[in-house]
């Protein structure tokens, strides 16, 4: 008999979520065929069986959140008996969320990769409220660890469907009484806490000439993610216009270079990006995150770029250490992390980590945009397009019209931690550093 466990897809993943199961109990599977799908944030998976044989037991239904290192289901030779592989499998499987004991002596005989989750539907936080709001495994287990109880859950505003409280909306709430902050109960008839909403969704009418489509999963969680953040930090944006013509004329000559030499494509985003790593070097105080009234300064430098998909989501691949790598380096793990963005093959640990984020705009044509906070970070910027547009040129022989290629460039921080002098310097600093390129740089 042989163990499905759920695989470690990264160093900051401990859970993911079974989207769904190929196969059924009782189906053949061949070594390295995939079981199931699972998904962890943005990014959907599939497990493949580790060997050829019959799926006897499987563990956990789809929607549920499971652990990593926890057995997802057995998977018997030919030939073994089915009451053998049962007795088997019942051993490490989890507590059924259908037959909770009520005084927890049942759940004290599970194997060590027993859900700990599933613990959560103990009498101390159930699985649906008296008022009949439902709470998944996910956030009952949190709530449990974090000693929150029933009564406090009621009172939390939820961003998910159907005003369902998310994974973010506990964490937020766990952040804000930590730091002190206080939030009034969620009521009908009282106007909602500053946190939340205080207004009602508009009804939206369905009738005449319409089509109703379900949100994909990763557009239900960037919408989750992005009111979140609207809610967490206070948006400024701050703007400069960059002239970037000696950027433009070295990468005109360079690119074909890089091509024929490295095999690579030579976009502007590594270059962008090599300036946002300098800056951050003179400007550290802008790569940090915000814990209740503490500042955690981040001494890597991890540089997220925003990338669209075909299915027109989003997603951020993080370039860990971008500091260490030189020009060459970025361009190379740009390339790699758009290619495989595109086609679904990143693993979860390269969304994840990032301390500052770039997204360009410019890529679709628009001149500059107000790019909402990529949290936990504090700051993101945005990279218009590269236009032509005449210009004042100053020469020692007196000023001159001249055609040169302009940028802005958008930079939105939280105005919470970071002030108008930071961010406003910050992003000038970017401007300096594309606009002072050298257009006689060798690689």
């Amino acid at each position: 008999m042989t163990q499905l466990i759920m695989p470690k897809m990264g160093e900051s993943v401990a859970e993911a979520t079974i989207l769904k199961w190929l196969k059924k109990e009782g189906d053949r599977i061949e070594s390295d065929e995939p079981v199931l799908e699972i998904a962890t944030d943005k990014v959907d998976s599939e497990v493949p069986s580790p060997v050829a044989g019959i799926l006897t037991k499987r563990m956990f239904e789809e929607g549920q959140v499971v652990k990593v290192g926890q057995v997802i289901a057995m998977i018997s030779a030919e030939g073994e008996a089915a009451t053998s592989a049962t007795q088997k499998a019942t051993a490490p499987a989890p507590v059924q969320v259908t037959t909770p004991s009520s005084n927890g002596k049942h759940e004290s005989k599970i194997a060590e990769v027993a859900a700990p989750e599933m613990s959560a539907t103990s009498d101390s936080i159930s699985k649906t409220s008296s008022s009949g709001k439902f709470y998944s495994p996910l956030v009952r287990t949190i709530a449990k660890q974090e000693g929150v109880s029933m009564a406090e859950l009621e009172n939390i505003s939820g961003s998910g469907a159907n005003n369902r409280v998310t994974k973010n909306d506990l964490l937020q709430h766990i952040g804000n009484k930590n730091a002190g902050i206080t939030t009034s109960p969620v009521s009908t008839t009282s106007p909602a806490p500053a946190s939340a909403p205080s207004y009602s969704a508009p009804a939206v009418s369905t009738s005449g000439n319409t089509e109703i489509i379900e949100m994909d999963r990763m557009r239900k969680l960037i919408s989750e993610h992005m009111v979140m953040s609207k809610r967490t930090s206070a948006h400024v944006t701050s703007y400069v216009e960059a002239d970037v013509t000696n950027l433009v004329m070295w990468r005109d000559k360079m690119k074909s270079v890089f091509e024929k030499r490295d095999g690579e494509k030579l976009t502007f985003t590594p270059l962008f990006i090599e300036a946002l790593i300098k800056s951050i070097k003179d400007f550290p105080m802008i790569n940090i995150s915000v814990d209740g009234t503490k500042i955690i300064i981040k001494k890597d430098i991890n540089i997220g770029m925003a990338a669209a998909l075909p299915s027109g989501n989003l997603i951020v691949p993080v370039i860990k250490n971008a500091d260490r790598l030189n020009l060459l380096g970025l361009v190379k793990s740009v390339n790699d992390l758009a290619n495989r963005a595109r086609t679904n093959k990143l693993s979860p640990d390269e969304i994840q980590g990032g301390t500052y984020t770039l997204t360009n705009v410019g890529t679709f044509g628009n001149v500059m945009g107000t790019p909402i906070i990529n949290q936990p970070q504090v700051a993101i910027m945005a990279t218009g397009a590269i236009r032509k547009k005449p210009a004042v040129i100053e020469t020692p022989q007196g000023d001159a019209i001249g055609i040169r290629h302009f940028m802005f460039l958008s930079h939105s921080y939280d105005h919470r931690i970071v002030d108008g002098a930071l961010g406003g310097s910050f992003v000038r600093r970017v401007a300096d550093y594309l606009e002072q390129w050298d257009v006689n740089r060798q690689m």
